[in-house]
């Protein structure tokens, strides 16, 4: 090979790496003006922890690709970018929220809440009122044409009422005296005003003495109802000359009184303080917990135990037909769980449900599925078990075949029978690859929501509970019910605190679990 050869492939490589670094760089320089515009337009729109997250990640994506040293990473830089937007910062978000009083009436920022606050207008004293027509130009303008006892007018947003004997270029007059067109602006007819809502919305005439429409006949002389007092950072009500104050995100008068559009505001710890305190909550928490233990131990416990008993039988090769059997026992794991719970839901109806007719054509009076709190809570678990045992039953098939046979044979000569062998060899062994799917399934049923929300909605309802709480509510739809199913979905900063600790107990459980695990291993060690 020549100088020359060698020298040209030296050049092509430096100007495909040269070419690489300027493409590499232009997408970086766009992305990056498309970030800084995102965070300006999020801090101005008072959504702040949006901004920081995409500072935070903008200046990631900057440092691995600039940094030479990163190279490895940047193959997964778009797998960790989505991993921290989509799974670490909704977190990060939640624990913010539960720290605040985000909710209905306080869903934005203070300088948001008083440019709405100041929007309304009302009446005065002495204020004119006049009959209206609409008129619109091709470039979506609207004027009107107003009348009252004082004369006529022409209006035009954020301009002098013009007399109508000044206009210009008045259209033909109707019967009433009203122009088909004033200039270029077209005379709209009750369907276009009444369809037409952005005319309400648009203030006609001066500032300081402007008309807007108040109804599909009536414009008036209306002036703005609340004024922001940014030295004595207060809101005045010029109609009663009542004073707001700001106070952890309510407009509070002397009388207590609010406005209706609060702001948030951090409330340190007390959405967990009422969460723990409360006489209001305390008394469905504590069957709620309870039943949330129990559910999900039960849970576990029956789908486990009915998939390995037919795991265990299907064990044996002398089992007649188990390949077809097997495969008819895997269906409910197939279907999607959200139709097997509606399906099962009107199974379990109480009037027209198959259920309930099956036992009514042998005899049996139907049973109050959703009525009854102890019949409601067996309905669940039977739905849950259906739903389960599949899974247990392929995991422990599994694991069954990897338990070395001459165990068993060991254990005959030694004259153990069946129920030795299970116990102190087929389940020491299984729990110790099983354990820890048990954990993580305990752990899916503590917050099994799907399930309790769409098969009853956490129904029958508790009786004389002050929050909407029922029977079959575990923890996570006791918070969605707070949060947004309450009437008005007012509670997202509780929700958030009680995520918070469910969150705790799951965590807790878990690593408790996870050390039991351990002692299985233990014992496998020692079979």
């Amino acid at each position: 090979m020549t100088a020359q050869v060698v020298e040209k492939r030296q050049s092509a490589a430096r100007s495909a790496t040269l070419t690489n670094v300027m493409v590499r760089m232009i997408l970086l320089l766009a992305i990056d003006t498309f970030v800084f515009y995102f965070i300006y337009r999020a801090i101005g729109q008072g959504f702040l922890t949006l901004a920081i997250m995409m500072a935070v990640v903008a200046a990631f994506a900057n440092y691995v690709l600039l940094v030479r040293d990163m190279y490895p990473i940047r193959w997964m830089l778009a797998g960790l970018i989505l991993m921290f937007m989509f799974a670490i910062y909704p977190i990060l978000l939640t624990v913010f929220v539960a720290f605040t009083n985000y909710g209905d009436g306080h869903l934005v920022t203070k300088l948001q809440s008083i440019d709405l606050i100041t929007q309304a207008r009302y009446l005065p004293e002495g204020g004119a009122t006049y009959t209206w027509t609409g008129f619109k130009n091709e470039a979506g303008e609207y004027a009107l044409w107003l009348e009252n006892e004082t004369g006529t007018f022409v209006a035009y947003p954020n301009q002098t009422l013009i007399p109508a004997a000044e206009a210009q270029d008045l259209g033909a007059l109707d019967d009433a005296g009203i122009p088909s067109a004033i200039g270029a602006y077209e005379r709209l007819n009750a369907i276009q005003v009444a369809s037409d809502r952005t005319i309400q919305e648009i203030q006609f005439g001066a500032q300081d003495v402007g008309v807007q429409v108040r109804s599909a006949r009536e414009a008036a002389q209306l002036v703005p109802k609340y004024v922001y007092d940014a030295e004595q950072d207060v809101i005045v009500d010029q109609e009663t000359s009542d004073v707001y104050t700001a106070d952890v995100g309510r407009w509070t008068n002397a009388n207590g009184d609010e406005l209706t559009t609060g702001f948030r505001a951090n409330v340190g710890f007390a959405n967990f303080t009422r969460f723990f305190n409360s006489p209001a909550f305390r008394g469905p928490l504590v069957r709620i917990i309870t039943w949330n233990f129990v559910f999900a131990f039960l849970s576990v416990f029956m789908t486990f135990a009915l998939g390995l008993a037919i795991a265990y039988l299907f064990n044996d090769p002398l089992f007649p037909g188990k390949k077809i059997i097997r495969s008819v026992l895997l269906i409910p794991y197939t279907i999607p769980s959200l139709i097997t719970i509606l399906i099962w839901k009107g199974m379990f109806n109480n009037q027209v449900g198959v259920i309930n007719r099956t036992l009514e054509s042998i005899g049996i009076a139907g049973l109050a599925w959703t009525v009854d709190p102890w019949l409601a809570k067996l309905a669940i678990l039977l739905v849950n078990l259906w739903l389960g045992y599949p899974y247990f039953m392929l995991i422990c098939s599994g694991a069954l075949q990897s338990i070395p046979q001459d165990l068993y044979a060991a254990a005959e000569v030694d004259g153990a029978n069946g129920w030795q062998r299970f116990f102190k060899i087929t389940l020491p062994l299984l729990l110790v690859s099983v354990g820890p799917l048990l954990v993580a399934s305990f752990t899916f049923n503590f917050n099994n929501f799907n399930l309790i929300f769409l098969f009853i909605e956490g129904g029958p309802p508790i009786a004389n509970s002050p929050t909407r709480a029922g029977h079959t509510d575990i923890l996570i739809s006791y918070v969605y019910n707070l949060a947004f199913a309450s009437g008005r979905g007012k509670e997202y900063g509780l929700g958030a605190a009680i995520t918070i600790v469910i969150f705790v107990i799951v965590a807790v459980i878990t690593l408790a679990q996870f050390r039991y695990t351990k002692m299985w291993e233990e014992v496998g060690e020692g079979v």
